[in-house]
């Protein structure tokens, strides 16, 4: 899963790494009570109680969801490794319960393996949007003036009371400032003396912030799929649009040099360009669900979600199935149950990322640069779609971006595809750079988005550095898999709706 910070979120930024830190322990309920989980009695669940506003210790409180598949060789059990799948809206609960991330037996049988949904996420107290009103947001790619900006505006304004009022005072704390101190609490709880961890995407922001507030308890924080919390509004934007036109581009050339491929010998951008052309007419409709119009967002978020893979022939199937009207063919990525109310996260990036745009002249020449950039995407579909949500959104906010500051921990994995959708390349060089002698960058050559179980040089460098704190050589690059055998391999369910986009619903117009 990323703008010049207005000065008062800046102050912030420079003056919250100072002020004093207390045990997170202190203000949370230290034990946890595990039991059989009633989706599946082989791994335990449990709560942690903390609270609300860490700021008020004394205050509201609500229970952290807890998971954990104990270590399956208790004699070689080194602690607990703590996991984040991303988002934000990723639950680690579902991660350990359906193994979303594929750890080799070389990290099951040493680490009891724990996944907590953060706060405002799933089980743990979610934020609560109408599904009615959320279906009514504009379409942000539909924007022809000013008026249709104060819409966006007033509607985003109108949502956010919506979710705040259902939702309670925790709608305004769920930032990852927050999120690390529940980290924190939930490692003192464990019984850990030092922190043990595996994050990707919007997890890896966690880990980073985790890294700068808590420097002296961090055992091995491994980052996968980096976060880049130093961008502002057009840095995000330009560097998000990279991204995802580098994955079209990548899946152009895989067709182009691939028999197999439903799209080998077509002009694969010229029929590109006439679905986005029909999605804007309103005359494309999903397959199989004719009632679901896709808009041109939905149509790249199609896209966008099936390069996490890559699922590049699935995506060519699809395409040709939207080509021909064909009804058959399913969505690359499955549309959410209906249902009253939905758990949107966005408001966890809204929180961590002030992106402000002054006005409709700003949002178009912002949009006009990334088609200049993406000009197949247009946009990225998860960054330009959570920008656009969080505008309107005053500051400062509680968790602004600022480069990081990390000293005195033991070294960091940062590991990152070169051709990722989401989290691009840069992301992950420009983090590293800020983290300087801590950090340790593991470059995967091919594509898709989380790198681990990409093959054994991946996948081995992350064992081996969460068990014995062993890291790659400098400058380390792993050889690509094909792309052909990942569309299988990596079957894992993307964390949060399309395309790991909290609060996206399919609802047809």
């Amino acid at each position: 899963m990323r703008r010049t910070v207005p000065t008062l979120a800046l102050l912030l930024s420079l003056v919250l790494p100072l002020l004093p830190i207390a045990p997170a322990s202190a203000a949370a309920q230290s034990a946890i009570s595990w039991a059989p989980c009633q989706e599946d009695a082989t791994v335990e669940c449990g709560t942690l109680t903390v609270p609300v506003d860490w700021n008020k210790p004394s205050g509201q409180t609500f229970e952290l969801a807890l998971a954990r598949r104990k270590a399956t060789d208790p004699a070689a059990r080194i602690g607990s490794l703590v996991i984040n799948p991303g988002g934000p809206g990723g639950s680690g609960v579902d991660a350990v319960l359906n193994n979303w991330l594929g750890f080799t037996p070389e990290i099951t049988s040493r680490f009891d393996v724990v996944g907590f949904d953060p706060r405002g996420v799933a089980r743990s107290h979610p934020i609560l949007c109408s599904l009615e009103l959320a279906t009514q947001a504009p379409d942000p790619l539909s924007l022809k003036s000013q008026a249709d900006f104060d819409a966006l505006l007033a509607f985003n304004e109108r949502y956010r009371q919506d979710c705040r009022s259902r939702t309670g005072p925790l709608f305004d704390q769920v930032h990852t400032g927050n999120v690390i101190r529940d980290l924190d609490a939930l490692r003192a709880a464990l019984g850990d003396d030092k922190l043990s961890y595996y994050g990707v995407s919007y997890g890896t922001l966690i880990g980073q912030q985790y890294a700068q507030r808590y420097p002296s308890r961090v055992r091995a924080l491994a980052l996968d799929s980096n976060m880049d919390h130093s961008l502002g509004t057009t840095a995000f934007l330009d560097t998000e649009s990279q991204a995802a036109q580098d994955s079209f581009d990548e899946f152009v050339a895989w067709c182009d040099r691939t028999a197999s491929c439903a799209l080998h010998g077509r002009d694969i951008r010229a029929l590109w360009k006439e679905l986005l052309a029909r999605a804007d007419r309103g005359e494309l409709h999903l397959p199989g669900q004719p009632e679901i119009t896709l808009t041109k967002l939905r149509l790249i978020g199609q896209a966008f979600g099936a390069f996490y893979g890559p699922a590049y022939k699935e995506l060519a199937e699809f395409l040709v199935a939207l080509e021909s009207g064909a009804q058959t063919a399913r969505a690359i990525l499955t549309p959410a149950p209906a249902q009253e109310v939905i758990n949107d996260a966005s408001q966890v990036f809204c929180q961590d990322y002030l992106l402000p745009v002054r006005d409709y002249r700003e949002y178009a020449r912002l949009l006009r640069r990334s088609a200049a950039i993406a000009p197949d995407m247009l946009v990225s579909s998860a960054g330009h779609a959570l920008a656009t949500a969080c505008l309107g959104t005053s500051g400062p906010i509680p968790n602004p971006q600022r480069r990081l500051n990390v000293s005195g921990t033991p070294t960091l994995l940062l590991g990152n595809a070169v051709h990722d959708p989401a989290t691009g390349y840069p992301w992950a060089v420009n983090a590293a750079r800020q983290i300087g002698r801590e950090a340790r960058l593991l470059t995967y050559e091919g594509w898709g988005h989380g790198i681990y179980g990409r093959g054994e040089c991946p996948t081995a460098a992350f064992d081996d550095y969460l068990t014995s704190l062993a890291v790659p050589s400098k400058g380390a690059r792993c050889p690509a898999m094909p792309p052909a055998e990942l569309s299988t391999l990596r079957a894992r369910p993307l964390p949060g709706p399309v395309p790991g986009l909290p609060g996206w619903v399919p609802a047809a117009r």
